[in-house]
C-alpha cells in the first residue's frame, strides 16, 4: 500500500511589520559588518544579478548561499507603477537550508530590500563618516530614504538635523513631518544645500548628477544607492575623482555602478584607488580627512541573505 506523505507544514511568512520587530536597523546593520568580517562569504565571488527585460520593466533574481543557508530575491521593477499607485519594485524571498535546500521561510522581498539597503549604507558610513555627524541631507522622499535616515542614527547618535531634497513638495513635506516625530529638525531643501551636510544619502531614480560636488565640505560623506545601471548615476565624476571612493565589490563597480564607470570612462578616477566595503569593514581602508568620502552601493545578494537570516533565526528564537 502507498503512503502518503503527511502535509507539509506552511512556511512561516515575514511580513513587513515582522522584519521591523525582528530586526532593528543597528541589528540589521551589524548582520552586514559581521557577514564581511567573518569572512564565511567573499562578495567579489558572488554569482551576477540576473536582470530580464519584460514588458513594462525588468524582473530580477539574486541569489546567494554559505555553508549554512542560501536564498533568493525575485524582484520586479516597474517605472509605470507609481502612476498607477502600485509600488515600483516588488518581490519575494525564499531562505533555504543550505546543505539540504529545504525551505525555511518566505519573506517580503521589498520590505527586506529597504531594510538592508540602508543597512549596507549604514555599516559603510559607520567607518567613512567623521564621528559628530549632525546635519544629513537626503535625496528622495521614498522607504528607501527614510531607511537611510535610520541608519545614520544608528550609527551616529548625535544626528540632529535632516534636510530632504524632493520632487513632490507634499511628499517632501510629510517627509520632514515624519523627522520631526522622530525627534529631528528637518527642513526642505535645495541641492545646494550639500555644502552644509556632514552626510549626503542619494535614494532616487535619478539617471544624472544630483548636485554640484565642489560644493561638498571636505569632510562629507556622500552614500549613493539609487541606480544599478552603467548608464545611470547620481554623483558627478569630479566628486568620484576626489573622494575616498568605497563600493560592495570592484567587479560590480564596474558592471552596474554608473557613478563609477562614467568616472573612469572620463578618465576622472583610476579603478586602482577603489576600496571594496569587505576591506573597509576589516579597517583595510585609510581614509583622508581631506577629502569626501564615496559609498557607491548597486545591492547585492548576500545582503539579502545576511538580514534575511537574522530575522529568520530571531524569528525561531522568539518562538522557543
Amino acid at each position: 500500500m502507498t503512503m502518503t506523505p503527511p502535509p507539509a507544514a506552511p512556511l512561516p511568512h515575514l511580513d513587513a511589520d515582522a522584519l521591523a520587530r525582528l530586526v532593528p536597523m543597528s541589528a540589521a546593520v551589524d548582520a552586514v559588518e559581521d557577514v564581511l568580517v567573518g569572512g564565511g562569504l567573499d562578495p567579489e565571488a558572488e554569482p551576477a544579478r540576473s536582470v530580464v527585460g519584460v514588458t513594462g520593466g525588468q524582473l530580477l533574481l539574486m541569489p546567494s548561499s554559505t555553508a549554512t543557508y542560501a536564498g533568493v530575491k525575485v524582484a520586479s521593477v516597474t517605472p509605470g507603477n507609481p502612476a498607477l499607485g502600485l509600488p515600483r519594485v516588488q518581490g519575494l524571498y525564499l531562505l533555504l537550508d543550505g546543505v539540504t535546500h529545504q525551505p525555511l521561510a518566505l519573506l517580503d522581498g521589498i520590505a527586506l530590500t529597504s531594510l538592508r539597503t540602508p543597512a549596507v549604507s549604514g555599516a559603510a558610513i559607520r567607518r567613512l563618516a567623521v564621528p559628530e555627524v549632525r546635519r544629513l541631507l537626503v535625496f528622495g522622499t521614498g522607504p528607501q530614504a527614510w531607511g537611510h535616515v535610520e541608519a545614520v542614527r544608528a550609527v551616529r547618535p548625535g544626528l540632529a538635523h535632516v534636510d530632504v531634497v524632493g520632487r513632490d513638495r507634499g511628499r517632501v513635506d510629510a517627509f520632514v513631518a515624519r523627522c520631526r516625530e522622530a525627534g529631528l529638525t528637518a527642513a526642505a531643501a535645495t541641492p545646494d544645500d550639500v555644502a552644509h551636510a556632514d552626510v549626503v544619502c542619494c535614494c532616487t531614480t535619478a539617471r544624472e548628477p544630483l548636485f554640484d560636488s565642489a560644493l561638498l565640505a571636505p569632510h562629507a560623506t556622500v552614500a549613493a544607492v539609487g541606480s544599478h545601471e552603467p548608464d545611470a548615476r547620481e554623483v558627478d565624476e569630479r566628486l568620484v575623482g576626489r573622494a575616498t571612493v568605497v563600493a560592495e565589490s570592484r567587479s560590480v563597480a564596474m558592471r552596474e555602478c554608473g557613478d563609477i564607470v562614467q568616472a573612469v570612462a572620463a578618465a576622472a578616477f583610476d579603478l586602482g584607488r577603489l576600496h571594496t566595503l569587505r576591506e573597509l569593514a576589516r579597517d583595510e581602508v585609510p581614509v583622508d580627512d581631506a577629502r569626501p568620502r564615496l559609498f557607491k552601493s548597486a545591492g547585492m545578494a548576500w545582503e539579502d541573505l545576511a538580514v534575511a537570516v537574522t530575522a529568520y533565526e530571531r524569528g525561531q528564537k522568539a518562538e522557543g
